[in-house]
């Protein structure tokens, strides 16, 4: 049984994520971490999708009759769940930023989600089927509110970086998701004034498409260009990813974001070795800024940050930041994807140095990201000969086949060619002064591959 994918358990809640699943997801989750622990407790929180209730009842009643305790913590954005699951376990219901018929659950422990070991070991519980414990071995239950802990840190945690944000003007659109809890009240407490689109919390998303995308996000581009506004953010349904808009009304590229918090973090670290973790599809600038101030870079496979987190800090790397695009995690604040702490800290940039001034050193090249058709069933045959015949065709300075195939060039240009897991496509990432010209001779090398398959 294969219940989790890159980001919890997600589906239709009349078809995969229903009460029954959430009911056993639940008990196999207390089990476990009672089997684990001797003692369990977990925090329990959910968004504000209409079927959030439900299925946190279900959950709970699944922890309880396993002999784990539950504190209720209500609706919150997946982070503050993260935040309060620190010290002991944590159950999130949420579809982060899929349609409104979805929901998921996601799980923490000790402020980090379940890696893939815990997650197979529910899978396999759930399978098998995992009876109550004795009646007089059920848990206990309460209530806690964490959110103004939570805010509160993140607002202690931001004054240590850039600027006051007196006078800053910024536009956030909570896309009527769980950030409405969390960036206007930090960024407010921080001294920023700030304005909020789609802030009422309602789990039919009526203001946009939970998904911050350019085109969701039409309505704050222009809200952000037509106003008086140092930048704007945009949110998904749980508040863990983030979308900057510029004063023109413009989406700033994702890795550019990246680029400028890791060099940020880099230069203000006093450690030996400052690693930054991000994916094998991110950006090159990221690699030069991280360079310019004396860090490297280390890349672990899409939705595995956590794995490449530990693996840089095995090898004796000190993590300073990890991010893929859209998603941040900030290690000295938390082991968590954090969307709040990074409209914090990008605002507290802002007000020191100016969104431009920020951008200014960093190398935008052109990007581009194509999909190739390819059977699944020849996606291992072609990948396999990519390995050989794409170094052979395009003289790249370095060759990385662990997450696909990444060629890097002397330029700084670079490709990534890596098959996908849901959909018959290899997909062609290129980033170069002339990326056309590099998406045509790489797409030219996968299609005549996929053809000798």
């Amino acid at each position: 049984m294969e219940l989790f994918g890159t980001a919890g358990i997600r589906g239709s809640v009349t078809t995969r994520v229903t009460p029954e699943l959430a009911l056993d997801v639940g008990r196999a989750a207390g089990r476990a971490a009672l089997e684990s622990d001797a003692t369990a407790e977990f925090v329990v929180g959910r968004d504000g999708r209409t079927s959030g209730e439900s299925l946190a009842a279900a959950v709970e009643a699944g922890l309880l009759s396993a002999g784990a305790d539950v504190v209720r913590v209500g609706v919150v954005p997946t982070p503050a769940l993260a935040y309060a699951s620190q010290g002991r376990r944590g159950v999130m219901l949420t579809a982060s930023h899929n349609p409104p018929t979805d929901n998921g659950i996601k799980m923490f422990v000790d402020g980090e989600e379940y890696d893939r070991d815990l997650e197979r070991d529910i899978e396999a519980r759930v399978e098998a089927g995992v009876n109550p414990t004795d009646w007089d071995e059920w848990g206990k239950s309460g209530s806690a509110d964490v959110l103004d802990d939570y805010r509160d840190a993140i607002v202690d945690f931001a004054r240590d970086h850039g600027a006051d944000l007196d006078g800053l003007n910024v536009a956030v659109d909570c896309g009527n998701g769980m950030s409405a809890l969390g960036t206007p009240q930090v960024l407010r407490d921080l001294g920023a004034h700030v304005v909020t689109l789609n802030a009422q919390i309602d789990g039919h998303f009526p203001g946009r498409e939970s998904k911050p995308t350019p085109e969701t996000l039409s309505d704050l581009r222009a809200f952000v260009a037509d106003g008086d506004f140092d930048f704007g953010i945009g949110h998904d349904g749980d508040s863990d990813r983030i979308v900057i808009i510029d004063g023109e009304g413009d989406v700033v590229h994702e890795d550019t974001i990246i680029a400028i918090v890791a060099e940020h973090y880099v230069r203000v670290s006093d450690v030996e070795d400052p690693v930054v973790v991000t994916t094998p599809n991110a950006s090159g600038r990221i690699d030069e800024r991280v360079r310019e101030a004396d860090g490297r870079v280390e890349r672990v496979r899409l939705g595995a940050l956590h794995e490449g987190i530990a693996s840089a800090r095995a090898d004796g790397g000190d993590v300073v930041f990890a991010a893929e695009p859209w998603k941040h995690i900030h290690p000295a604040f938390g082991g968590w994807i954090d969307g709040v702490v990074s409209a914090a800290l990008v605002a507290r940039l802002v007000a020191e140095s100016g969104l431009d001034g920020l951008r200014e050193p960093v190398t935008e090249r052109p990007y581009r990201k194509v999909s190739v058709s390819c059977p699944d069933e020849k996606k291992a045959v072609a990948m396999a000969a990519l390995e050989t015949s794409l170094p052979e065709a395009l003289s790249p300075e370095s060759v990385d086949t662990e997450y696909g195939v990444r060629l890097e060039f002397d330029d700084a240009s670079w490709t990534l060619v890596r098959p996908s897991g849901t959909e018959p496509y290899i997909r062609v990432y290129a980033e170069a002064d002339d990326v056309d010209a590099l998406v045509e001779s790489v797409t030219a090398v996968v299609e005549d591959e996929i053809a000798n398959a």
